[in-house]
């Protein structure tokens, strides 16, 4: 059902108020209609073919039931006042971001269909044009083709395509625009800085050229007159059809233009191009996650890397209380959901990709497009995209691995080899020992021999357990189970370093704190500790001295060089010397950090319990880690200076072989093995031995 709306508004920031004209035009000669409008706007008709009147009441909004008596567009007038605080949304331990209803405020405007700011019909999409008068120096962006002359105290975009929402963001911005070209593709590239900063804005510039041209090679044409970055005035990383909403801080990380930011380009084709059936199922944060942050890495070598993270996050993460199917997820609202919203799901296309082989995964992607844009989707959609590219049934697969909850745990058993002619015969048995029915999983298995180039095949496993077997020239020395993690399962000790995500995923703890600290230390981290204890009643926070021995059936936190637990830490920390005494710290073979001058951060395993410590070389500096720590799950040790802190090294512990690899004689040094290359290659790939 596709509703248009000619909008006229007046903005006045400073009152946190809105006079609003909107003619909304009918896709049918229905008699009655369903208005959503912000609590307290009051709408009239100001024509003469229809009357109002209130529905029912929300929450925020109120449903008005709209009778038109002619036929013809219908005109309503309204206005008030919408200035809604900010919220604090738990994601985990010591990790929160911030949320609106929205608001009209002097530091800026953000209004969206939740906030009621137009009058909104349940399930339907919109075309609109939009005319905005704002205070001199303000401008409003919106998705579409704008902002026409902003310096004339109005602002003006207008989008034919049919859209899902209407969003309306203004604040007094700098504006750059650069005129860009994809394909045969027209569009605009633009930047709105609260600031003038002609230098970052031109970085970004450039940035949107790259990735618009890469997704619309991968996919298809960039369907929007524009895209945009928009600096907001708190910090989200929000991404509207043809613009991103990012916040001050977070746009001028130097990391996040080749990071977050083509996560939000991309969201132009999936879910703000193609939209997402919410009830079943929000498959384009997984799918964005594969062809933004997945890809980025594959492209750069660590694809695997990114890979095994995803499997961590799920592992850290994810309980039995807290799992649940990819049917089930609308969006992110903490770490569990994010692993299975986002990992879980970017690892059920990554499976699809391997299963199907590039050139047809990349049709199918180009057929989801296709068959989708501009309507709404879900799984069983994109499933007959992919079959129809492919030829092949992919049921059982969708229905394996979006409605089932859980991984399977993989088990590498009775390798043997034996000659064979002139060659041998290598024999083994691929294992699942979860609980519960088996899943149909196509396993990776790497052989590398005496001499010549390793060998790969790939074991079908539909039931519990499945033999393979392979003839070899040459003696085999070596079998890894899926050594590039292409599969989603559970990873297994060895596959993984203790990471603080060890920590800030336990749902029990215990945080001890030093006794024997200076008196602002101790107040320090005591903040600290209740800062991220706060929602997490396994977690308990001790003093030092009131402890007989560390417990051994939770994770623990220890904090302070003064901790007189910190010597049993040191006993286990791997990869690190650490002398309490002289508080000082030597990773690997790197000099000599001195504790007075910077604030470490380690992990530890104890018989895979984790354990971390942190120490802050200054109290000041304590606040900035509770903050940022939680941030920096996927690392095993971090060092930050000063009392920001910085972040000045940052790494993870060495992993080893898992159950997952047999050696068939002595280890040793082999040639490295690149992973498959990249879905699109770049120069500079790197590889790896797994």
């Amino acid at each position: 059902m596709l509703v248009d709306h000619a909008i006229e508004a007046r903005i006045d920031p400073a009152a946190g108020t809105l006079q609003v004209r909107d003619t909304l035009t009918f896709p049918d000669d229905r008699p009655e209609w369903l208005l959503l409008l912000h609590t307290g706007m009051e709408p009239e008709v100001a024509s003469e073919n229809a009357r109002i009147d209130i529905a029912e009441r929300l929450e925020h909004l109120t449903g008005y039931r709209l009778r038109i008596t002619a036929p013809g567009p219908v005109t309503l007038a309204y206005g008030g006042s919408i200035r809604h605080a900010r919220e604090q949304i738990a994601e985990g331990m010591g990790r929160a971001r911030e949320w609106s209803r929205g608001t009209i405020a002097p530091e800026g405007v953000f209004l969206d269909g939740n906030s009621g700011w137009y009058p909104r019909i349940p399930d339907s999409l919109q075309t609109f044009s939009l005319a905005v008068a704002l205070p001199d120096g303000w401008t409003a962006v919106s998705q579409g083709e704008g902002p026409g002359d902003p310096a004339s105290g109005l602002s003006t975009w207008r989008e034919t395509h049919p859209q899902d929402d209407i969003y309306l963001i203004a604040a007094p911005f700098e504006r750059y625009v650069d005129q860009a070209q994809a394909g045969d593709t027209e569009y605009e590239a633009q930047v709105y800085l609260r600031e003038a900063d002609a230098a970052l804005a031109q970085r970004y510039l450039d940035a949107t050229a790259t990735y618009i041209n890469l997704y619309s090679e991968l996919i298809g044409a960039y369907p929007f007159a524009k895209f945009a970055l928009v600096e907001n005035f708190w910090e989200t990383g929000y991404g509207m059809p043809s613009f991103t909403l990012l916040g001050s801080h977070v746009i001028r990380l130097p990391f996040i233009i080749h990071t977050s930011y083509p996560h939000e380009i991309l969201h132009n084709w999936w879910g703000n191009g193609v939209y997402v059936d919410y009830q079943a199922g929000n498959w384009a944060e997984g799918l964005t996650t594969y062809l933004a942050d997945h890809l980025i890495r594959e492209r750069a070598g660590e694809g695997w890397v990114y890979r095994r993270e995803m499997l961590k996050g799920y592992a850290d993460y994810v309980r039995d209380s807290s799992d649940f199917p990819l049917v089930a997820f609308r969006g992110r609202h903490g770490a569990a959901s994010q692993a299975i919203g986002y990992g879980k799901s970017a690892m059920l296309f990554h499976m699809l990709r391997r299963q199907l082989g590039d050139e047809a995964f990349k049709a199918g992607l180009a057929r989801v497009w296709t068959d989708n844009r501009f309507r709404v989707a879900d799984f069983d959609d994109l499933r007959r995209a992919f079959e129809a590219v492919s030829g092949r049934d992919l049921a059982a697969f969708f229905e394996t691995w979006t409605t089932r909850t859980g991984a399977p745990r993989l088990r590498l058993a009775d390798v043997a080899v034996t000659p064979d002619g002139g060659g041998f015969a290598l024999t083994g048995r691929i294992e699942q020992t979860q609980g519960g029915e088996p899943f149909p999983v196509h396993v990776p298995v790497l052989v590398h021999q005496e001499t010549g180039d390793p060998v790969g095949l790939v074991v079908e496993l539909t039931g519990a357990s499945t033999d393979f077997k392979a003839t070899l020239p040459s003696a085999p020395v070596r079998v890894a189970v899926d050594p590039w993690f292409d599969v989603f399962r559970e990873l297994l000790a060895g596959e993984t370093p203790v990471a603080l995500s060890n920590l800030f995923g336990s749902d029990r703890g215990l945080m001890v704190l030093p006794a024997a600290a200076p008196d602002a230390f101790k107040d320090g981290y005591r903040r600290l500790a209740e800062a991220w204890k706060a929602g997490h009643p396994g977690w308990e926070i001790r003093w030092d001295d009131t402890l007989q021995a560390l417990p051994e059936d939770r994770a623990v936190w220890l904090m302070g060089w003064e901790n007189r637990w910190l010597d049993r830490f040191a006993q286990l920390a791997q990869g690190v010397a650490l002398e309490p005494e002289q508080r000082r710290l030597r990773l690997g073979g790197e000099d000599p950090l001195d504790g007075v001058q910077v604030s470490p951060v380690l992990t530890a395993w104890r018989d895979r319990q984790p354990l971390g410590w942190l120490a802050a070389n200054e109290p000041a500096a304590l606040p900035g880690l509770a903050r940022k720590l939680p941030h920096y799950g996927k690392y095993s040790y971090l060092v930050f200076i000063g009392s920001a802190p910085d972040n000045q090294a940052k790494g993870q512990w060495p992993s080893g072989d898992s159950a997952l690899v047999t050696w068939l004689g002595p280890k040793r040094a082999l040639a490295p093995v690149a992973e498959p290359p990249a879905l699109v290659p770049s120069l500079g790939y790197d590889s790896q031995t797994r």
